[in-house]
């Protein structure tokens, strides 16, 4: 049987999703700090573009690609709406809406892999 590559990149988004959560909390815990520079992490969008999925090969004549490793994510200096007197570039109206497409991220993240795991039991049963 081969691997489902669902689960993997729901798994690395995931991750992820957590990632940022943790930089935009850090960047929020910062926001009177002088001089603090307020961070975000690439797109999860880079991180799967990077990535090249196996494919299933059920015929000899079907061409391969071989899987290849998630990247991990890293860091980058966010793009401030504004910055203080103090050089703080926290913005924590934009925090917090970024914590907003965290949450729907999560959200969604597991109303997908719920689907998927109904298919694969419903698929089992009959």
């Amino acid at each position: 049987m081969t691997p489902i590559h669902l689960f993997d990149i729901a798994s690395q988004q995931a991750r992820w999703l957590s990632i940022r959560q943790a930089t935009i909390a850090t960047n929020i815990a910062n926001a009177n700090t002088p001089g603090f520079a307020a961070r975000d992490v690439h797109p999860f969008q880079d991180i799967l573009d990077k990535t090249q999925l196996g494919v299933t090969v059920t015929n000899p004549v079907h061409l391969s690609i071989p899987p290849a490793d998630i990247p991990a994510t890293t860091a980058k200096t966010a793009d401030p709406w504004e910055t203080t007197q103090s050089g703080n570039t926290v913005s924590l109206e934009q925090e917090l809406m970024k914590a907003g497409e965290v949450n729907r991220g999560y959200s969604l993240n597991t109303d997908i892999l719920k689907a998927f795991n109904n298919m694969l039991i419903a698929a089992v049963k009959s």
